[in-house]
C-alpha cells in the first residue's frame, strides 16, 4: 500500500476511573508515533496528581522501540486532565490542537481567574485549521474540525484510521452531549455527518467507552460503514432536527462530569497545571459559575 493509505499500529489504553481511551499511534515502517488524548491521574478527594496512565504508555512505545513525534489533543476535554505537558517534557514531542481552543480559553480562562492563559493557544506547539496535513513518519494525517461538543473539537484522520474524541462513541452508545459552553447540537450533527462521509472501511476509534447496558467490556473501535448502520443516536436516515430533539432531551438530564473544574483549568493551559503561588499549585472551584450541566 501506499505511504498515504497504510495501516498505523494502534494501541488503545484504557482509563477506568474516567472511562478515557488514549492512543498510541505509530508508522511500523519509521517507528514514528503519536499519543492522543492521554490521562493524567488525578484524586479528586485529595488533590494528588499522578503520571501512571501516562508512565504506562511511554513504557509500551520503549518497548517497541518508537519514538514520540506528537501529543495530540481532539479537544480541552472536560472529564479528565491531560497529561500533553509532562509527555511533553519527557519526550520533547509538539503538543497539536484544534485552532478553536482560543475560544475554548476566552470562554473558561476568566471562570477560573487565569489570568496566566494567552487565550491566544501559546501554550500548545501546533493550532491546528481545518483539513490541516502532517505526517507521523510515512503516515499521513489530517486535520477535520468537528466542533458541536466544544467548539474546538477535531478530528485526526490518520493513515484508514479517525480519531473522533468525543464527537460520537460506540454505535450502542451514540454521541457527545452538546450542553457544554460553545456546544451546539446542531453543528455536532453536521460534525458527525462529515465523519460519515470519509470512506466506509475507515477505522473510527473513539475516546470514551462508558459500558451501556448490555455489555460488559469496553470496547473503542468500529467503523464509518458500521456507525452509520448502527449509531443509536445518528444512524443513516436521521434527520438533523430528529437528531437535535433527542440530544437536546438527553442532555437536560445529565450532570455536570465530575472532574470538570479542575479538567478544564489544567486543559486551557495545555496540561500545566496553574502556576506556583507561595510554593503551592492551586486548583480553583468557582462557586456557582456552572449551571446544572455545565451549560
Amino acid at each position: 500500500m501506499t505511504s498515504e493509505t497504510h495501516s498505523a499500529a494502534i494501541q488503545a489504553f484504557f482509563d477506568p476511573q474516567t472511562s478515557t481511551v488514549s492512543y498510541l499511534v505509530t508508522d511500523p515502517a519509521t517507528k514514528r508515533s503519536a499519543i492522543i488524548d492521554p490521562v493524567l491521574d488525578f484524586d479528586a478527594a485529595t488533590a494528588r496528581v499522578s503520571t501512571a496512565s501516562a508512565d504506562a504508555i511511554l513504557a509500551a512505545a520503549q518497548e517497541q522501540g518508537v519514538t514520540i513525534a506528537w501529543i495530540l489533543e481532539t479537544h480541552a476535554h472536560a472529564d479528565h486532565l491531560s497529561a500533553a505537558h509532562y509527555l511533553r517534557e519527557k519526550t520533547g514531542a509538539d503538543v497539536g490542537i484544534g485552532a478553536r481552543i482560543t475560544q475554548v480559553q476566552r470562554l473558561f480562562a476568566p471562570m477560573f481567574g487565569a489570568s496566566d492563559v494567552s487565550a491566544d493557544g501559546r501554550e500548545f506547539d501546533r493550532l491546528w485549521e481545518d483539513d490541516a496535513t502532517f505526517r507521523i513518519g510515512d503516515l499521513s494525517a489530517r486535520v477535520l474540525h468537528t466542533p458541536g461538543h466544544t467548539p474546538a473539537c477535531v478530528t485526526y484522520v490518520i493513515g484508514d484510521a479517525a480519531f473522533v474524541g468525543d464527537t460520537m462513541f460506540m454505535p450502542d452508545y451514540g454521541t457527545a452531549r452538546a450542553d457544554f459552553p460553545g456546544g451546539d447540537a446542531a453543528t455536532l450533527y453536521r460534525s458527525i455527518r462529515r465523519i460519515l462521509d470519509l470512506p466506509t472501511e475507515t477505522r473510527v476509534f473513539v475516546g470514551h467507552d462508558y459500558l451501556p447496558a448490555g455489555r460488559a467490556l469496553p470496547a473503542w473501535e468500529s467503523t464509518v460503514a458500521e456507525q452509520r448502520a448502527q449509531n443509536v443516536h445518528v444512524r443513516d436516515g436521521v434527520s438533523e432536527a430528529e437528531f437535535v430533539e433527542r440530544r437536546t432531551a438527553r442532555d437536560s438530564t445529565l450532570k455536570a462530569p465530575a472532574l470538570i473544574l479542575p479538567s478544564l483549568q489544567v486543559n486551557i493551559r495545555a496540561g500545566e497545571l496553574p502556576p506556583e503561588e507561595a510554593g503551592q499549585r492551586y486548583l480553583r472551584l468557582p462557586v456557582n459559575a456552572l449551571g446544572r450541566g455545565a451549560a
